[in-house]
């Protein structure tokens, strides 16, 4: 496990927490940070040890996505150039959801741009009380990316996603929890501790079920009825000849406690 500088990682049990690291720019992504969450995803993926990840912010926020100050340059860079520069977030969200294990985002304050991108790319949501979310691309005179237009839209109504970008105003957590954004609402300065609660519970489960579950609740939203019917039944399929159906429904029966994460790890029964 490497520590960045724009990307700090720690295990905590069977939880590998990132935290984003530019606390003099309410962690503005820095020319890094992509690379260094790919870097640190791949390594949580091949540890057994770790069954959950936890992203959050340095200090008091999330992150105020793009640093301005870098985008300003992009001028100097011709069409082809800023469309291979603007694909490194789009594939770390990709990476973010597509990752196999649960991620539960822990937003302290709020997030804005890529930022909030990124925190909507984890599985779950938790962020504390009065945090702010913004995607006020238009305010500096620029379009949404990242994603966000169509992260927000298996939530939001047309109207109130068209509402947020061409204002740019603002939307409370509280606001997102009653959207079903928000998965958990705690009070200021807990996102991070209840974050890490909820992965550590997640982290205990059956990982191979776990990454079908998260796959088929990704495509629920663009599928008919009979193609989820058909994936669901391929899943279970799958999940009743392996050995977490059978670790799981063995101590259902017999009344003990049941170890998932002794699969996860390949130790002897």
């Amino acid at each position: 496990m490497t520590n960045f500088s724009s990307l700090l990682q720690r295990t905590e049990g069977s939880v590998r927490v990132l935290t984003i690291n530019n606390p003099g720019k309410r962690n503005a992504i820095a020319a890094d940070l992509y690379d260094n969450i790919r870097a640190a995803l791949a390594a949580a993926a091949d540890d057994p040890a770790i069954g959950a990840i936890v992203l959050t912010g340095a200090g008091d926020y999330f992150c105020a996505g793009g640093d301005l100050t870098l985008i300003s340059k992009r001028r100097e860079l011709t069409y082809d150039e800023r469309i291979e520069k603007l694909g490194h977030l789009h594939d770390v969200v990709c990476k973010l959801r597509d990752f196999p294990k649960p991620i539960v985002a822990a937003v302290e304050g709020g997030a804005a741009g890529a930022g909030f991108s990124l925190a909507l790319a984890c599985d779950l949501l938790v962020a504390s009380a009065g945090a702010a979310f913004s995607i006020a691309y238009v305010k500096v005179g620029l379009t949404p990316d990242g994603g966000i237009t169509g992260l927000l839209a298996q939530s939001l109504s047309r109207q109130v996603l068209t509402q947020l970008a061409l204002s740019g105003d603002r939307i409370t957590a509280e606001q997102l929890q009653q959207f079903g954004v928000v998965n958990q609402l705690v009070e200021a300065g807990q996102a991070g501790a209840a974050a890490i609660a909820l992965a550590a519970r997640l982290a205990q489960g059956p990982q191979q079920a776990l990454a079908s579950i998260k796959a088929l609740c990704r495509h629920a939203h663009e599928r008919t009825l009979d193609d989820q019917l058909e994936a669901e039944r391929v899943s279970m399929a799958v999940a009743q000849g392996g050995a977490e159906a059978a670790e799981g429904i063995a101590a259902f029966l017999e009344k003990r406690p049941v170890d998932f994460a002794r699969l996860r790890r390949g130790d002897p029964a």
